[in-house]
């Protein structure tokens, strides 16, 4: 599992030129799975992004978490976070997990992470989405869960 995590002071989901989803303050995530990716992987690595501190402090040092900035979540899928361009130039997604199965997972990782953050938003499985976002510090993230937990 990865995940593209951007702290943001907003970001927006539009299909069709409406717009389903909005938060202010908080995290943008870009959530991708791979073949034997699991619920278990998937719930370690919301907690995870739950518990980090990484929004600057009264000293600017990166020491506050989502909670203590009053901060929200827009969760959108992202198999293209699997793209291999290794060989050729047309990327590869032969490593990203099956679109049917990956819709269960994300759907089960939603669920959880919406037990933890009542109002988290999201995105929409498969669709053409327009995400718009102001991405602070600029601060992004890489996390992998074979990097975090060795899944």
């Amino acid at each position: 599992m990865k995940v593209v995590l951007q702290i943001v002071s907003k970001a927006s989901v539009e299909i069709e030129g409406k717009e389903v989803s909005h938060i202010d303050k908080g995290y943008l995530l870009l959530v991708g799975f791979t073949q034997g990716d699991t619920l278990e992987i998937a719930k370690k690595m919301a907690d995870k992004i739950l518990k980090l501190r990484i929004f600057p402090d009264e000293n600017g040092k990166t020491n506050l978490s989502l909670a203590q900035v009053s901060g929200n979540v827009l969760c959108v899928s992202q198999f293209t976070l699997y793209a291999s361009a290794k060989e050729g130039n047309r990327p590869s997604f032969i490593f990203a997990m099956a679109p049917e199965e990956a819709r269960v997972l994300y759907q089960e990782f939603f669920n959880y992470f919406k037990t933890k953050l009542p109002s988290l938003q999201g995105g929409v499985f498969q669709a053409d989405m327009s995400i718009s976002l102001v991405n602070e510090g600029p601060f992004t993230l890489v996390l992998d869960s074979k990097e975090l937990f060795n899944a």
